[in-house]
């Protein structure tokens, strides 16, 4: 218990953890059991049973799909400080994706029994709850992107999300998001070449700066008038 509760301020710097009441968040630590992922090593695979509840303590996880051709598509990545999970764990249901470390990564498991023990407590029960409604808020604004908005419009969310951490939704957003042009096509379900050229026009505006594996934003304001245009 000692090891993981040195994990509660930096953990707590996510606006979801830090909601919750300290004895939650002490309640969620001392269950845990600490696990080291290679980078490349998946934590599980689409249509594996839920084990449990995990945080990522360091490093970088992409949740991932892969179709019959072999093509993947990036739903999220996940930094340090995010937990997930726990759909598989309140229906019942398999694994819906790939979760795999970017790089070398440390998780912590909340096993499925104190996740249940803890569900019938009523702070970490609507805490679910809220990260849920978020959850699918950020899901609907997908399909909407994918349905009503231009390419431009869509690229102009989507970094403005991993501005803000993607899953993390931090109210202070970054400068500097490190994501990779591939990576940013498969989370758009865009080729190179069309992402290569929306990211070429926003920085000719003076919107976004493009670096190796990163993209600076310069402008939030105008990246959200376009998001929303």
């Amino acid at each position: 218990m000692a090891s993981n509760l040195e994990l509660l301020a930096p953990l707590s710097a996510t606006p979801w953890f830090a909601a919750l009441p300290l004895a939650e968040r002490k309640r969620m630590l001392s269950g845990a059991e600490r696990q080291r992922l290679q980078p490349g090593e998946m934590l599980f695979r689409q249509g594996d049973a839920a084990g449990g509840f995990y945080a990522l303590v360091s490093g970088t996880l992409k949740m991932s799909s892969l179709s019959e051709d072999g093509k993947e598509a990036i739903l999220v990545v996940l930094e340090s400080g995010n937990w997930f999970g726990e759909i598989s764990l309140i229906d019942g249901q398999p694994r819906t994706h790939d979760a795999t470390a970017l790089g070398a990564a440390e998780v912590l498991l909340l096993p499925r029994a104190a996740f249940d023990a803890l569900m019938r407590r009523r702070p970490f029960a609507q805490a679910i709850a809220a990260m849920l409604a978020a959850r699918i808020r950020l899901l609907y604004g997908i399909v909407e992107d994918v349905t009503l908005r231009s390419t431009r419009a869509r690229v102009a969310r989507r970094l403005l999300l991993l501005a803000r951490g993607d899953a993390t939704m931090s109210p202070l957003p970054r400068a500097r998001v490190p994501v990779s042009q591939e990576s940013l096509a498969m989370m758009l379900g865009l080729t190179r070449q069309t992402l290569s050229k929306e990211l070429k026009w926003l920085a000719a505006e003076g919107l976004i700066a493009l670096g190796y594996g990163y993209i600076d934003v310069l402008s939030a304001p105008r990246l959200a008038a376009l998001r929303d245009a």
